[in-house]
């Protein structure tokens, strides 16, 4: 039990930022449940903001391909155990031989994905002498008269594809850029599930609780500060509202007006976002200040 505790106050740190000690009782109070345990710390103003929660704590790269002629993009995430294995011609490989299978196979799942590649990744795996991992998949379609834009960074830890609905490639591009360097969640305010926005409404609510600032103000003046602040953190993760990379003057949306244009989807992965790297002297720290 005591192992179990370590290893998930260690995922609850990395994902939220708060000590070991309220990462512990936050587990304690939510029957071990991490996603619950994240709510729970940020209702008390201990955790940091969820779009900040995740951590690239893995080894690996991305890769996209794009076939005009059928009209789809395919992106992968590939893992390995080191960054040295990462930077090698042989993991390279397969990460491009990866991603161009799974845009000819046209693979639905991603079961369906790992068995088609297994036989790929046993080879690469005795090569390399490293456990891999096909992590992910997405197969992104267009109709005609749209566009993609596609963009890889920083040695293909991070990788866009958004598609458009008219041709404009400076600005497919940009646009891919800018998604990368972001991080928007949807294209615009009307994507947000609602259980998303009660999700932060009742977290802003709780919050607003703890805080002592807010003790002696007016109900009416508590409820607009929430309000404003889920508000806030919405469009902080909504594209249209986003400044835009290239511009800085104009939101996404303003620049995407003005041209007459369109987002109609877009995806991006981050090459180890939600996996936590194992550091070798975590257990002895947490062991010490729980026990």
């Amino acid at each position: 039990m005591a192992s179990n505790m370590i290893e998930l106050i260690k995922v609850l740190r990395e994902r939220t930022g708060a000590g070991n000690l309220d990462c512990k009782k936050a587990l304690e109070a939510n029957d071990m449940d991490v996603d619950k345990a994240v709510d729970y710390l940020r209702e008390k103003g201990v955790a940091k903001v969820a779009k900040k929660a995740s951590r690239i704590a893995a080894e690996g790269l991305c890769d996209i391909k794009v076939c005009e002629k059928c009209g789809r993009a395919a992106i992968v995430e590939v893992n390995c155990e080191t960054d040295f294995v990462a930077r090698g011609d042989i993991f390279h490989k397969l990460v491009a031989d990866s991603v161009a299978q799974v845009l000819h196979e046209g693979y639905e799942s991603l079961d369906e994905a790992k068995k088609g590649l297994e036989k790929m990744y046993l080879e690469a795996g005795m090569k390399l002498g490293e456990k891999l991992d096909f992590r992910r998949f997405q197969i992104v379609e267009k109709k005609p008269g749209q566009m993609f834009g596609t963009y890889i960074h920083n040695g293909s830890q991070i990788g866009v594809i958004v598609v458009i609905d008219k041709e404009d490639e400076e600005l497919a591009t940009g646009l891919a850029m800018h998604i990368a360097a972001n991080n928007p969640s949807y294209i615009c305010e009307h994507c947000i599930p609602q259980e998303v926005i009660e999700k932060e409404k009742h977290i802003a609510i709780e919050a607003a609780k703890e805080d002592p600032k807010l003790a002696n103000k007016p109900d009416a003046v508590v409820q607009h500060i929430i309000e404003g602040k889920v508000n806030k953190l919405l469009k902080e993760t909504t594209l249209l509202e986003q400044p835009y990379l290239l511009d800085g003057e104009q939101t996404v949306g303003a620049v995407l007006k003005q041209k007459g244009i369109n987002v109609v989807d877009f995806v991006r992965f981050a090459v180890g976002e939600g996996i936590e790297k194992r550091h070798e002297d975590f257990a002895e720290e947490v062991a010490k200040q729980i026990q």
